[in-house]
């Protein structure tokens, strides 16, 4: 997609390096508004770690709770993974509105999770990092709409109000380690990974 971001250098190499937060797994979070480059980040970044795998939070969440997929991610996920396990996690089907089939994530050395609020308050314990994809939300949105047409206008209006609630009761944000531009892909400045701001 045009104006996705790239993966900064040597950010595959660090996070392979970092210490295992949940069992023997480095559980990577990354986080963001819909529409700010997160899946193909994470896609990119997944490559770059020679396949790593990706947990989608789309795949937990539903129309009735976006954001209501914690027990979820913690029974299906990451209490697994925690014990060396892979784990196996049932994916929501966005058109039929039920979950209809499953996910099997091994227990590999580094594990993506990537989607809006995947940096929330009850997963940071189980992180080893947290990246924020830096792009406002009015921003994500025309990137989003641009991407899904006409036709999911007012799923993107609902999707709006409910992200902005989110947010504002539990915010990511502040707590990355690592921001990324959600258009150049370059480390923000200030941040754990910026070459000014020391390792």
């Amino acid at each position: 997609m045009p104006g996705t971001p790239d993966i900064p250098d040597g950010l595959p190499d660090r996070l392979g390096a970092l210490a295992p937060s949940l069992g023997p797994v480095r559980l990577v979070a990354v986080d963001g508004h819909a529409g700010s480059g997160k899946t193909t980040f994470a896609a990119r970044v997944a490559a770059a770690l020679g396949g790593a795998p990706v947990v989608h939070l789309d795949d937990l969440a539903t129309h009735e709770e976006p954001f209501g997929w914690v027990g979820r991610l913690r029974s299906q996920v990451l209490a697994p993974l925690a014990a060396g396990r892979a784990a196996e996690y049932q994916v929501y089907d966005w058109t039929l509105r039920r979950f209809a089939t499953s996910r099997r994530i091994p227990a590999a050395p580094v594990v993506l999770l990537e989607g809006v609020g995947a940096g929330r308050r009850a997963v940071r314990p189980a992180l080893a990092a947290l990246v924020w994809m830096e792009l406002d939300a009015a921003a994500a949105r025309r990137r989003g709409e641009l991407r899904d047409g006409p036709e999911l206008a007012e799923f993107w209006a609902g999707w709006a109000r409910a992200e902005r609630a989110h947010f504002a009761a539990d915010p990511s944000r502040p707590y990355a380690g690592l921001r990324v531009d959600g258009v150049t892909g370059r480390i923000v400045r200030g941040t754990v990974g910026d070459p000014a701001h020391g390792p």
